[in-house]
């Protein structure tokens, strides 16, 4: 049989007898299609390929050879499947969560406060709320509302309820 080109990894010559495969475009024998560092044949497994070389799974992600660029902003530890964006930093989808109640904010709403702290929507309001002056509890909107409705008087705020409206004249 004629020769089929070169193998990308060897050089020599890929004759059409000889198994070989292709990957990434490219030509290899079957034997030189192999992880970088431990030498695994990769022909029909998951493989990575980087700057330095092709690498099994467990090389790649696992043994540090070449780690995630992404590190989660919560836990510190590198993301090997699925980065959740937000706030322009990486996380595990596991590790955002409220600040407050700990649920997962993956999928779901959320703000975060003056000190970037990320809390779900209805902790936020809960913790950030103004106190009503009378009551002493928090003035939250109600339920299926993003806003709060209170009365600004004297200082001090209150639930429309709250408000009595007696102005002590002096």
């Amino acid at each position: 049989m004629p020769p089929c080109g070169s193998c990308t990894r060897c050089r020599k010559v890929v004759n059409g007898a000889e198994r070989a495969c292709r990957a990434m475009g490219r030509l290899f024998h079957h034997g030189c299609f192999a992880c970088s560092v431990c030498n695994k044949k990769l022909t029909g497994k998951a493989f990575y390929s980087a700057p330095g070389g092709i690498y099994c799974e467990n090389d790649f992600l696992y043994a540090g050879v070449h780690p995630s660029p992404e590190v989660c902003n919560s836990c510190g530890h590198s993301i090997i499947d699925m980065v959740l964006q937000a706030r322009g930093k990486s996380y595990h989808p596991c590790c955002f969560r409220c600040v407050v109640c700990r649920q997962s904010l993956e999928g779901q709403p959320f703000t975060v406060d003056s000190d970037n702290r990320v809390y779900c929507i209805s902790d936020y309001y809960k913790v950030q709320a103004p106190c009503c002056a009378a009551c002493r509890t928090p003035i939250l909107p109600t339920e299926g509302s993003t806003e709060s409705i209170r009365v600004v008087s004297h200082n001090g705020n209150y639930h429309v309820e709250c408000y009595s409206g007696e102005v002590d004249l002096i």
